[in-house]
């Protein structure tokens, strides 16, 4: 017989042996990577504000509108000092050019006690939020000086307040929202006879700022969701 051929034979031979004893432990790795768990962790903060845009609205009418105007002129100063004196400085306060309408030229309506309505819009935009909390508190100072707000224009000019350190808590709340997902996976993973594994994909979810409650505005909730996926393996 050729030896060649004999010798050709039996690498073939043992190649098919090793080769077919290879395949399970390629069956189970494969199957590994195809055991996997998706998880989600949860992160959330409670934060104050440190940004509040306060806008103060108030009207004066009256049927002679130089009048009008030099009423809207004494009250701007009188808003300007209130403000100044709880500790908010002008570069932080806006004066807007007043809004005058003229009742007489509008059609419809009969009802028109006063000619001209000037609506008057002050607007705060300062990083002292815990002032302008303890100014909004005493609005009735102004009432006192003459100055009525108008809180039926709130629909249309709102106080904002707003968080905008956000990039300071990034990195901790998505350490804790990963860490959080991982201890579910751990769970599962005990919980099913099997090991965690390594992580095969991740995403971080978009950030979440919203009111705690419609009573404290300026407590912000802050929110964000990490998704895991890990590989489990016997």
């Amino acid at each position: 017989m050729d030896k060649g051929k004999l010798y050709a034979g039996l690498c073939i031979m043992a190649g098919l042996i090793i080769m077919g004893a290879m395949i399970p432990v390629a069956v189970n790795k494969y199957m590994s990577y195809t055991r996997t768990v998706d998880v989600k962790g949860l992160c959330e903060r409670e934060v104050k504000a440190d940004k509040v845009i306060w806008p103060i609205v108030y009207k004066v009418m009256g049927d002679d509108l130089s009048t009008v105007y030099a009423q809207v002129d004494a009250k701007n100063k009188k808003v300007l000092q209130f403000l100044e004196k709880g500790g908010i400085s002008l570069a932080e306060i806006t004066v807007n050019a007043p809004n005058i309408s003229d009742k007489f030229a509008n059609e419809y309506g009969n009802d028109r006690m006063y000619r001209y309505v000037c609506k008057s819009v002050i607007t705060v935009c300062t990083h002292e939020v815990d002032k302008v909390i303890a100014l909004m508190s005493k609005q009735a100072d102004l009432i006192k000086e003459g100055v009525v707000i108008n809180a039926a224009e709130n629909w249309e000019n709102p106080t904002e307040f707003k968080f905008e350190g956000l990039n300071d808590l990034k990195p901790s709340m998505v350490e804790e929202a990963t860490k959080n997902a991982r201890e579910t996976a751990e769970k599962f993973a005990k919980d099913s006879d099997s090991e965690l594994g390594k992580i095969k994909r991740a995403s971080q979810g978009s950030f979440s700022i919203e009111n705690r409650d419609s009573n404290t505005p300026y407590i912000k909730r802050v929110r964000v969701v990490s998704s895991v996926t890990y590989y489990l393996s016997n």
